[in-house]
């Protein structure tokens, strides 16, 4: 049985980004081609393609998932989103999250206060949700995927 691995949608080439566009890396299918590989985007399906771009924002200390343009807080939505694909995956070997994502950002996510002002680097949603879920599982963005692959990225 093949290794289960867990990618962001829009590496994988998927026209699922806000700005319905993807950020296809051809390198990173090509190095998981042995996996089993599991498409993620916890947007696209309660948003649409293309959608309003959602932030991160951090009041009082709790980060909020919040529309650009509205202001709508759609935090409870994409924690229910990601939680039930948890759910329908709990067996994964490895994770691969898209940078800077206010969903699957790990650790290069913009955290903005009430202004939209940047006031530091952390994690989008899904990112810290799989984060305390998938406990032993090595997760990383696609940046630190190729930095440790070189091997695998002819």
């Amino acid at each position: 049985m093949k290794k289960r691995v867990i990618v962001s949608a829009c590496i994988l080439g998927e026209y699922c980004r806000y700005d319905g566009k993807t950020k296809e890396i051809h390198s990173v299918k090509e190095a998981l081609k042995e996996y089993d590989i599991i498409p993620f985007c916890p947007e696209a399906p309660l948003f649409g393609t293309p959608r309003e771009r959602i932030n991160v924002l951090e009041i009082n200390g709790e980060k909020r998932i919040v529309t650009d343009e509205t202001n709508k807080d759609v935090t409870e939505l994409l924690k229910e989103e990601i939680n039930t694909f948890i759910q329908l995956h709990p067996k994964v070997e490895r994770i691969i999250l898209k940078s800077k994502s206010p969903s699957c950002g790990y650790g290069t996510t913009p955290l903005l206060n009430e202004k939209k002002e940047t006031i530091k680097l952390g994690s989008g949603i899904a990112a810290e949700l799989m984060n305390k879920y998938y406990k032993d599982v090595k997760i990383e963005d696609e940046l630190n995927f190729m930095k440790h692959n070189p091997n695998d990225l002819n």
